[in-house]
């Protein structure tokens, strides 16, 4: 089966794309709607990110807890937010390396704004047999597109509940 390097997913959020842009953007914010992510570390910029921002994500799976660089690569208001993970590791992302890079997408529509959230596999130059076998270890037993897959479907009804909860109070 050949490795899927793509995933995303969409979900109708009852808030403008400004507002969902506004969430987003602000990395340190992001621990509260990812089932993996726990945000930045304190010595990360707060508010909302610009191109070439870089800060420091905190992470945990399980038992195990790890640390990236990530750089913002987009930051347009209302419209699109991206960033590139470009380092890994436990207590101070040492391992540098081209990991992942994650986008959202804001698009005004009826009812509010599609938010759609996209991982992208960029660990490009790894053998299909390495990546797999990592992996099968770190996902306890799936693919990384297939976990990603996951973890953006719970990200962004987390993300719905509480932008639209906020919203009404």
């Amino acid at each position: 089966m050949p490795r899927v390097f793509t995933v995303s997913s969409s979900i109708v959020v009852d808030v403008s794309p400004e507002t969902a842009f506004r969430a987003v953007s602000c990395p340190a914010d992001m621990g509260r709607w990812s089932p993996e992510n726990r945000g930045t570390t304190p010595d990360s910029p707060s508010g909302p990110a610009t191109v070439g921002t870089t800060f420091v994500g905190r992470n945990k799976r399980g038992m195990f807890r790890w640390v990236t660089r990530c750089k913002v690569t987009a930051a347009d208001p209302g419209s699109r937010f991206a960033f590139r993970v470009c380092a890994i590791g436990i207590g101070r992302p040492r391992l540098r390396a081209p990991i992942a890079t994650w986008e959202y997408r804001f698009e005004a529509v009826d009812g509010g704004t599609r938010v759609t959230e996209t991982w992208t596999d960029d660990r490009r130059r790894w053998p299909a047999s390495v990546a797999r076998a990592f992996d099968w270890v770190v996902t306890s037993g799936r693919t990384f597109a297939a976990f990603q897959s996951r973890n953006i479907e719970i990200t962004l009804r987390n993300l719905k509940r509480e932008l639209e909860h906020n919203r009404s109070v």
